[in-house]
């Protein structure tokens, strides 16, 4: 039986100086078509508050072979192409989750991930 929690992916990319505006834009278009995959639950774009010109993305993914499958697709080659004029380096995290647990200011707030998907917090 599949994990219900979800695989995620973490990523820290350090961009060109003074590309982060564009790099953005470019990012949320590709982000949409990445949220328009099977298996992508959701996805985020973090500024660093402590690191000049570095990002981070999470995204959560329905299970490790979801994510595997879109790593090795076309698609992501060419989402590659469109971000690499503004990156300058970074890393690649995967784990899968273990547990989430939902803070006292998101009672009431829809789950992140989908209630579809079996993904609940403890």
């Amino acid at each position: 039986m599949p994990d219900p929690l979800p695989f995620r992916v973490m990523l820290r990319m350090e961009i060109a100086p003074g590309q982060g505006a564009e790099f953005e834009k470019v990012w949320q278009e590709v982000g949409r078509g990445i949220a328009a995959q099977p298996g992508n639950l959701w996805q985020s774009l973090a500024r660093s508050a402590d690191e000049e010109d570095v990002y981070h993305v999470v995204t959560d993914w329905v299970d490790a072979p979801s994510f595997h499958r879109f790593e090795h697709s076309e698609e992501h080659v060419e989402n590659r192409r469109r971000l690499a004029p503004y990156r300058r380096g970074g890393e690649m995290r995967l784990s899968q989750t273990v547990c989430l647990l939902r803070g006292a200011a998101a009672q009431g707030v829809a789950d992140v991930a989908g209630s579809e998907h079996g993904v609940r917090y403890a």
